[in-house]
């Protein structure tokens, strides 16, 4: 039976393999990176370094690691981290690029930025997600009790709300998030941006 659990450290590598099956707006981005794995080391793994106790995954009847959703707790606390000591590890596999042409080189300048200017959105906002599905298991419910799942912890720890961005392009993603009671945020050009307020 297909089931949610905690996060553990053998479910990693898939979800270097999820995230990249589902960063083009939902889609499949394998090949639009020269390294596959810069989605994961951007959206997913960070998360479960840090914090193990804000990630779920979906295992599937099978055994297989099929969707996850991974969060912070503070918005501003993880993305000094991510500055200070994750990204850090992979400068020299990642130099920052001298332009962003190209959907790569914005990425990777985006990752050399985070931690230096303070998300707005956090300040109501403190807590953030990020959620894939893999295709198979989309139109279950699945995502709606990893998000209720994640929502009832941050409640518990008195977190007073929640944002997350993601792909305009993404319509079923918005309309996912509207029915869960999320609203619009101010967002960056390109950006749409969602909020939810436990408290």
């Amino acid at each position: 039976m297909t089931r949610i659990r905690p996060y553990r450290p053998e479910d990693r590598s898939a979800l270097f393999d999820i995230c990249v099956r589902t960063a083009d707006a939902g889609a499949d981005a394998t090949g639009m990176a020269s390294d596959d794995e810069l989605w994961a080391l951007l959206y997913a793994v960070p998360y479960v370094e840090r914090h193990p106790d804000l990630s779920w995954v979906v295992e599937s009847d099978d055994g297989r690691t099929v969707g996850y959703i991974v969060a912070t707790d503070d918005t501003d606390a993880f993305e000094r981290w991510f500055h200070d000591v994750w990204w850090p590890r992979y400068v020299d596999r990642f130099p920052r690029p001298a332009q962003t042409h190209t959907r790569e080189e914005e990425l990777i300048d985006e990752a050399y930025e985070r931690g230096i200017v303070r998300d707005e959105r956090a300040e109501a906002h403190p807590a953030h997600l990020h959620i894939d599905l893999l295709p198979e298991t989309q139109g279950q419910g699945l995502g709606r009790a990893l998000i209720e799942t994640l929502f009832a912890e941050l409640t518990r720890r008195g977190v007073r709300g929640l944002h997350l961005g993601m792909d305009p392009a993404n319509v079923g993603a918005a309309a996912f998030y509207e029915r869960l009671g999320m609203t619009q945020l101010s967002s960056e050009p390109g950006g749409q941006s969602y909020g939810v307020t436990f408290r």
